[in-house]
């Protein structure tokens, strides 16, 4: 199996795992869904109200504000860190303290995992 295709079948298998915990996890006004998306290169999360199809807010490696407090690449621990701490914040700002998380099919590990953690230590109850 080339590159190409393997590449493709693991975006095929998150795809599944994604659809999978969509049809359980639903954000509301009290408690929004905290989703994240990641690449190579950046991070990125959204909190976003679903039963009014709104997005409350976001962050992103690729934000100015954040780009300059990043000493190296957008797409190491270090910036999944940096990320979850600022969206941590952001939420506090809207008066939420409870947040419901998507994982969007990847793995709770590494960068994902960071991320939450440094939402956590924000004081975001997740």
């Amino acid at each position: 199996m080339s590159r190409a295709n393997q590449l493709k079948a693991k975006n095929r298998r998150r795809l599944r795992r994604k659809r999978h915990t969509r049809r359980r996890l639903s954000g509301t006004g009290e408690t929004p869904r905290l989703t994240v998306t990641r690449s190579g290169r950046n991070i990125s999360c959204q909190v976003i109200n679903d039963s009014d199809g709104v997005t409350l807010t976001s962050a992103s490696t690729l934000q100015k504000g954040i780009r300059e407090q990043l000493k190296g690449t957008g797409g190491d621990h270090e910036a999944a860190k940096t990320v979850g701490g600022v969206i941590g914040e952001r939420i506090k700002a809207l008066g939420v303290s409870q947040v419901r998380f998507d994982r969007n099919g990847y793995r709770f590990h590494g960068r994902v995992k960071a991320l939450v953690e440094a939402a956590r230590e924000a004081g975001i109850k997740i």
